[in-house]
């Protein structure tokens, strides 16, 4: 039978307060775990740290002190559930270990929904995105190589391709070009709307990184990369925030945001090979249920409908990190030099894109640009990891 979250059980909420053996989880083993495991972890943070976010805004909307309480008690869990989860990253890993980590969940997470997705303008949206993780990847690898003297191989482990996507300088567009049109909540369906809410996600997590670890580098080129970025992150969460309906009411939004939680602990528990963080992900799955359960309770008090109006009747299939090499490389060959203009996609550089990359530039090489250029000097070459044969674009990628 499918897995419907609404008709499961939970843990109650009083059962759920965690002590800090329970939450000083021991981190994996980064020569031994799967990539992926890692990519769960760092998909799964942005996903709590997501909800704990939206948490709090709600409540400094609410007037209702004791549903204030509830979303405090809630949200202290939540913060519980991201601290296990986050705490099992290795300390061991550099930040750039980590980042090449993060470069691979966003490529092959965005990569997986949008392939999923049945909408087309939001498919659009995630394959437009994904190319530009995609270079992100590839400058990171470069800049590792540089400064770590190691190959990315160490990190992705051949499951995903380094190599160049849409060069990481023409992601710097006019900010009124990465506003796209919003789904509409009464006839998309509720798979998109997940995928939204999931893409989001991470991409914030993803942002607030790089703004955080950028000035803790030593390295000139390395400050310089990851502030380039960090900037274009703020631009992607711009693009998929956008996406959502912003006439969805906040108890409807809290509902959405606690079936994800559901959906996405459901899909890790199916797909996780690794024990013990499988066992993580099925603890905070019950947990979860409770959680979607006093939401419900809360949507159908406010919002006045029943939760199966607006959420999918069972977990669809499970979100699942794998290879997308074929089907980057066709995105690759036939969308590297698209860019937006308003809520829609184009070839041509058009004058607000030129205005934007004039000023951006300042007439100076861009940092993601030069780390290639300052890795061929090094290392002999620039690092890529083409494992199903030659770059399939025949465009210029380097000023």
């Amino acid at each position: 039978m499918a897995f419907d979250p609404l008709q499961e059980r939970g843990i109650p909420l009083d059962d759920q307060l965690r002590d800090w053996r329970e939450l000083n989880v021991e981190p994996i083993d980064p020569d031994h775990a799967d990539p992926y495991t890692r990519c769960r972890i760092i998909a799964m943070n942005g996903i709590e740290t997501e909800a704990i976010f939206f948490s709090h805004q709600l409540a400094r909307h609410c007037p209702d002190t004791e549903i204030r309480q509830q979303l405090a008690r809630v949200r202290y869990i939540e913060a519980q559930q991201q601290k296990v989860v986050n705490w099992l990253l290795p300390g061991v890993s550099s930040v750039l270990e980590t980042t090449l980590a993060y470069e691979q969940a966003a490529v092959d997470l965005t990569a997986w929904v949008a392939r999923m997705e049945p909408d087309g303008y939001l498919k659009q949206a995630f394959e437009f995105g994904v190319l530009e993780h995609f270079d992100h990847l590839y400058r990171y690898a470069n800049l590792y190589e540089m400064l770590e003297h190691r190959k990315a191989e160490k990190i992705v482990d051949r499951l995903t391709e380094v190599m160049p996507g849409r060069p990481t300088y023409l992601h710097h567009r006019d900010p009124m070009d990465n506003v796209r049109e919003p789904y509409q909540k009464r006839s998309t369906e509720p798979l998109s709307r997940l995928h939204a809410l999931t893409i989001r996600a991470a991409e914030q997590q993803t942002m607030n990184f790089y703004m955080n670890v950028g000035p803790m580098q030593m390295e000139p080129i390395a400050r310089r990369l990851y502030q380039e970025i960090a900037l274009v992150e703020e631009g992607h969460v711009t693009h998929y925030e956008s996406l959502a309906d912003p006439g969805d009411s906040w108890w409807e939004i809290l509902l959405n945001h606690e079936y994800n939680e559901c959906y996405m602990y459901y899909s890790f528990a199916l797909t996780e090979p690794h024990p013990r963080v499988r066992t993580i992900w099925e603890l905070h799955l019950s947990m979860e249920l409770e959680h979607l359960r006093l939401a419900a309770e809360l949507f159908k008090r406010f919002d006045g409908r029943d939760p199966d109006q607006v959420l999918a009747q069972a977990c669809p299939p499970p979100v699942t990190f794998e290879p997308n090499k074929a089907y980057l490389r066709e995105l690759i060959a036939t969308q590297m030099d698209y860019t937006t203009v308003g809520a829609g996609y184009a070839r041509e550089a058009h004058e607000r894109f030129r205005k934007a990359q004039d000023t951006i530039m300042g007439g100076d090489k861009a940092p993601s640009e030069q780390v290639v250029d300052d890795n061929r000097a090094v290392s002999g070459q620039e690092y890529r990891l083409e494992t199903e044969g030659p770059h399939p674009a025949a465009i210029t990628l380097h000023r």
